[in-house]
């Protein structure tokens, strides 16, 4: 076996490490300093300042967030920032940047995730990751909504009541943005500010037949104006049955019940007599009593007037106005109209009545000499305002509340 000689194999690696150490010395010369944006990025902490919980305060949601480099030499490269829910929060970076601010409020009683990036003057990249929080609202709009959830007729409309009066514009249409209604089938709907403390939602026709309406709101946290933030509110699901609809006819005193358009009964009535006219328009159930006290004294007649146990009553006003059995003037329902503002009807119609309809369902009263139904403040007039006024009631669909302050109506039964 043959062997290199020792003086042959150092010789060898000597000229090797001659060969590479030039190379080495060649790709320095050629290559300069490592390439800054391959390093591992430093903690950019003492770089930057942000308005957020410094000492252990929470960062205020009616302020911006901001974020600024502190050092000359530094810029500040991207910034993003996200709530628990991962959803990003806007902002603007100048273009120097040494600085950004959130373009849209933040949450109150929310946490945020802020992640800030930076270059120093020699391009090497820095991070600062930093969790904070944003302090709970002291004065929180809370809502309810209404009606209590179940099976409605078609003509319910959907309320909202507010925990404190919002009148202003804009502060309106962030609470309507956030206050959502959808149903199955989808129609189109508006909400209408009643008043300054309550909206009703209705579609331009009445609800489909068996359809399904989930209502809920967004405004948790969200910031609506002059230190109001909304709070939490309870969801809401209804549904629709059947369409029913009884057109009252004070002119020829009949009443005609149609399920889904088609007619299926009509009934003899008798309506307000002269001075005690029934309202004219569109009504709705309110509630459903199968005996009900009636007295004159309830409608300024005197005390012995009349005191009657009335029975299968469907109200349809918040005055006193019902659809109930009226067996006294049996002689008079489909000839003239004898009552103090009610529809009567024999006893068996009224029970058929009663049995058929549900909160909801439609009462539409025509060619009586009464007033017009009132829009909001006797009950659910909502469908007599035509669907253009009722959008200018939105604050979105208008762009401001044009709507005044309704008054609670007194309470009194009508025979």
């Amino acid at each position: 076996m043959s062997h290199t000689p020792r003086s042959l194999r150092s010789r060898a690696v000597l000229t090797c490490a001659l060969l590479v150490a030039p190379l080495i010395a060649g790709l320095s010369g050629c290559g300069g300093s490592p390439d800054p944006l391959s390093a591992k990025p430093y903690d950019a902490a003492d770089q930057i300042s942000f308005s957020g919980d410094g000492d252990g305060r929470k960062a205020d949601p009616d302020k911006p967030l901001e974020v600024t480099a502190k050092d000359d030499d530094s810029r500040i490269t991207d910034v993003t920032a996200t709530d628990a829910a991962g959803r990003y929060v806007r902002g603007e970076l100048t273009d120097d940047g040494k600085r950004w601010r959130s373009t849209v409020p933040l949450a109150a009683g929310a946490h945020y995730t802020l992640k800030v990036s930076t270059e120093d003057s020699n391009g090497a990249p820095g991070r600062r990751t930093v969790d904070f929080s944003t302090s709970s609202a002291h004065r929180l709009l809370k809502v309810t909504f209404g009606p209590k959830a179940g099976e409605y007729g078609v003509g319910q409309p959907v309320t909202a009541t507010l925990s404190r009066p919002v009148k202003d514009p804009s502060a309106r249409a962030v609470v309507e943005r956030a206050l959502k209604v959808d149903s199955r089938p989808a129609v189109e709907g508006v909400w209408h500010w009643v008043d300054s403390r309550n909206l009703h939602y209705r579609p331009q026709e009445y609800w489909p037949a068996h359809a399904t309406i989930t209502v809920h709101s967004n405004l948790k946290g969200i910031r609506i104006g002059g230190g109001l933030y909304g709070g939490a509110a309870k969801s809401l699901r209804l549904t629709t049955g059947d369409r029913i609809e009884a057109l009252t006819d004070s002119g020829t005193h009949q009443m005609t019940v149609k399920r889904n358009g088609v007619p299926i009964r009509t009934i003899p009535i008798t309506t307000g007599m002269p001075g005690f006219d029934t309202r004219n328009g569109i009504k709705v159930i309110l509630a459903k009593e199968s005996a009900v006290r009636m007295t004159g004294a309830s409608i300024g007649l005197g005390a012995g007037s009349y005191d009657l146990m009335v029975y299968w009553a469907a109200r349809v006003t918040k005055s006193g106005e019902y659809v109930h059995a009226a067996p006294w003037s049996t002689g008079s329902q489909g000839y003239a109209n004898v009552s103090h503002g009610c529809t009567g009807m024999s006893t068996a119609n009224a029970q058929w009545f009663f049995n058929t309809v549900r909160l909801g369902d439609i009462v539409q009263v025509v060619h009586s000499n009464g007033e017009d139904m009132a829009t909001f403040d006797n009950g659910y007039g909502d469908w007599n305002m035509a669907w253009a006024d009722w959008r200018k009631g939105s604050a979105i669909a208008s762009g401001q509340s044009d709507a005044t302050p309704a008054d609670s109506a007194r309470l009194r039964p009508q025979v």
